[in-house]
Parts: structure tokens; sequence; C-alpha cells
């Protein structure tokens, strides 16, 4: 296979994989989360209250998609949306009680699922791959340094 097909065919093909295996250990344990779902809690569990478009912005999608996120997890009585009392036209996100009970289950869970994903892969590999996905992203002339976003994630 050609290099560059066998890159984007890979990318694609671990990227869905990921989901699905994170989703499924989710599911076991009794979670109905998706990865993107955890990674709107997890942006409001370490910040605290957000607007949808500060969201958007810290896991790097779109406002529609954020929107549908909360939607579902709204639904799930997962977060809330509250007026913010400094701009009546803006909505803030806060997760619920129920949210703040299941957090550190729910972050152990998605971790172990990680910790399992990348096991016997050799940290510098790992630094390497950061890199990699990084340059990838200025190619596709994006803002976002992934190496800065590792280097901020305590979890990573």
């Amino acid at each position: 296979m050609i290099l560059n097909k066998q890159v984007g065919v890979f990318l694609n093909l671990v990227h869905n994989r990921f989901k699905q295996y994170i989703t499924a250990f989710f599911q076991e344990e009794g979670y109905n989360l998706t990865p993107e779902q955890f990674l709107v809690m997890d942006a409001i569990w370490d910040e605290g209250k957000m607007s949808q478009q500060k969201i958007a912005d810290t896991i790097f999608k779109d406002k529609n998609s954020v929107v549908k996120l909360l939607d579902g997890l709204e639904k799930k009585n997962l977060v809330r949306r509250v007026a913010n009392k400094d701009d009546r036209r803006q909505n803030l996100i806060e997760i619920t009680p129920h949210a703040k009970e299941i957090q550190q289950n729910v972050t152990d869970i998605a971790m172990n699922a990680v910790d399992l994903i990348i096991k016997d892969i050799p940290k510098q590999d790992l630094h390497i791959f950061i890199k990699v996905l990084t340059k990838m992203a200025e190619n596709m002339n994006e803002n976002t340094d992934l190496q800065q976003l590792a280097n901020n994630k305590k979890n990573l």
C-alpha cells in the first residue's frame, strides 16, 4: 500500500477503533458515555462552568457538534445550562451533582482504557507520535499545538 494512503487508512482505523474501545469500557462499567462526551465532561471538571464556545475551543470541536454533545449530556443529567449573569445571551454549562459523583470513577475508566491502548509502547515513541500528529495538524493549517496540549494535561 502506498505510504500516503496507509497513513490515512491507519489514522481513520485507529481513531474509530479508539472510540469504540473507550465506549465499550464505559458501557461495561454501566456508564452510557461516548469518548466525546467524556471530553466535554473532563473539560468542565477541569475548568468549572464554561460557555459552549469555550468548550468547543477546549476540545477542538465545532460549536454545533458541542451543542449535540451537551444535549445528550443534559438528557443524562450530567450537565445543565445556566444563564450567564454577565451576558444573558449566553449560557454557561455546569456539571450536575450526579456528574460530580461519578467524576473519579469515569476518569479512572478512561485512563485505564488508554493505559491498555498504549501499553508496551515506550514513552519516547509516544512523544514522537505526539510530535508527528502536531506536525500533521500544522500542515492542515490548524492552530492546534498538540504538544502544548499534551504538556498541559496532567494525565497524558
